[in-house]
């Protein structure tokens, strides 16, 4: 399993404040703006929950285009306490579907301690290489796949921190995903896909 916590501007202690970093990147998160676009960009109708959103990943890699399916199997939204601690957690999970290049689960999280005030952004991933039957795209997997999904985890974490910093700074707003005829694309087509400074 594969954890990864990315600190986000802090709050007041106490509820997620209105237009706060909790807020902004709960929007990030909800329309997958987090993702690497240089990486992965998602695809999903625009009037499907995200409980139960089913969503086609175009995953790049150098020259190649992998087109593969995930579905939105978790979504959870509540006040709790966790180490003693009360927290705002808002976060969703996808499994991979058949025709994935890896057969596993990805949780997003977003977390703001109540106590302090300090946000998260936390990342969790548990897969395997799936069965593919391509020689040549099992071998390239083998040797650049665990490479390619710890850049993505820390790409998703750089990007989260980064949009949120600059949409409270009123330096940019936060990127919204492209809609085209009740399609997602996210992150949408032209976005940076630089990495942060």
């Amino acid at each position: 399993m594969d954890e990864r916590s990315q600190p986000l501007p802090t709050e007041r202690p106490g509820p997620p404040e209105p237009g706060g970093s909790y807020e902004v990147a709960r929007r990030l998160m909800f329309g997958y703006e987090f993702a690497n676009p240089s990486q992965v960009r998602a695809i999903y109708l625009a009037d499907a929950p995200l409980d139960g959103r089913d969503m086609l990943l175009q995953v790049r890699f150098l020259a190649l285009r992998f087109r593969v399916g995930v579905r939105v199997v978790a979504v959870r939204e509540e006040t709790l306490t966790r180490g003693g601690r009360p927290v705002a957690l808002f976060g969703w999970s996808y499994a991979t579907l058949k025709g994935h290049l890896e057969v596993g689960r990805m949780d997003y999280d977003l977390r703001k301690w109540l106590d302090s005030g300090a946000v998260e952004f936390r990342l969790g991933a548990i897969s395997r290489m799936a069965d593919i039957r391509n020689p040549a795209i099992r071998l390239g997997f083998r040797m650049f796949g665990r490479r390619e999904q710890l850049k993505f985890y820390r790409r998703c974490g750089e990007r989260m921190a980064r949009f949120t910093e600059l949409a409270l700074q009123n330096r940019a707003t936060a990127p919204s995903p492209l809609v085209i005829d009740g399609v997602v694309v996210s992150p949408a087509p032209g976005e940076q896909t630089k990495k942060p400074r």
